[in-house]
């Protein structure tokens, strides 16, 4: 089967769309952050218990986009902490990508949730990415290092070349264990949500299943959130996967989106679960299907 280049259309989402998710901690001297140069020497690997799809057509990296459509309604609440490789000035100059508040109110509603973390945001924010790492609550996955398109022409993000792809991703994983993060997923989520049958036949070796999403929340560079938890209220089903963002100057309004969305979606009989959650669900209803002749 031929994959198009595939792009998920974002009310507001931009391919320069930095999120950030955080907890608060005391900051250093200058800022929170880790040389952007120190990596791992150790290979980049990545844990073999997490659930994962069997490789697509042709040995292609599977991707996955929401779980089963069943009468257990769940849903998936995932979150893009996004920091290009680029932009440490930005930072350096007080400009944060973090969000503090939202991660708050996840652990406040007891929200089981999928942070998807760039390797370069690992870096700025070690105490928060070891934070959110090490709690049982959330899961690390991994968004790329440098937050580039991994296919031209993606919401005017700077391309990463084919032979740089499958190296971006290893960086991540390795930035990942630098900052203490010792279990991060075996998924992967493409910077803008753009793909192409070369991206997942080089990320192949890798051995990540590519995670994408059925509801598109709206929430970056949104003023308005009403409108954003509305649009995620009305495309929520069982199994969904929500992509949302978490940094207080690009998606300002995701901490109130969330207080509002999870008590409504809860009322409604849902319940809130990982990423690993559904696409376990998912493995095991591919697996129990019989294989048609």
């Amino acid at each position: 089967m031929i994959i198009s280049v595939r792009r998920v259309a974002v009310v507001g989402l931009l391919g320069v769309v930095l999120a950030g998710c955080g907890t608060e901690v005391a900051p250093r001297p200058g800022r929170d952050r880790a040389p952007s140069t120190t990596v791992s020497p150790a290979p980049a690997t990545t844990p073999t218990e997490a659930p994962v799809l069997a490789p697509g057509p042709g040995g292609l990296t599977p991707v996955f986009m929401n779980g089963p459509r069943t009468e257990d309604r769940t849903v998936a609440l995932t979150f893009d902490a996004d920091m290009t490789a680029d932009q440490g000035p930005r930072a350096a100059a007080g400009e944060r990508f973090d969000n503090p508040g939202l991660i708050a109110a996840l652990r406040q509603l007891k929200v089981p949730s999928t942070v998807f973390m760039t390797g370069r945001w690992a870096e700025e924010y070690p105490d928060q990415a070891r934070s959110i790492g090490h709690d049982p609550l959330f899961e690390v996955a991994n968004h790329s290092y440098s937050h580039h398109a991994f296919t031209p022409d993606c919401y005017g993000l700077p391309t990463v070349e084919s032979d740089l792809m499958q190296p971006d991703v290893e960086r991540a994983f390795r930035a990942f264990r630098t900052v203490g993060i010792k279990d991060a997923k075996p998924y992967f989520r493409f910077p803008g949500g753009c793909y192409d049958d070369r991206a997942l036949r080089t990320l192949a070796p890798v051995g990540v299943t590519a995670v994408q999403w059925d509801v598109v929340g709206g929430d970056a560079f949104a003023t308005d959130a009403e409108a954003v938890a509305q649009e995620v209220l009305d495309g929520v089903r069982p199994g969904s996967v929500v992509v949302l963002h978490c940094t207080r100057s690009a998606a300002p309004t995701t901490e109130r989106v969330i207080r509002e969305v999870v008590p409504e979606l809860r009322e409604r009989g849902y319940r809130f679960v990982k990423v690993s959650d559904l696409i376990a669900r998912e493995r095991d209803r591919t697996a129990a299907t019989p294989a048609k002749r």
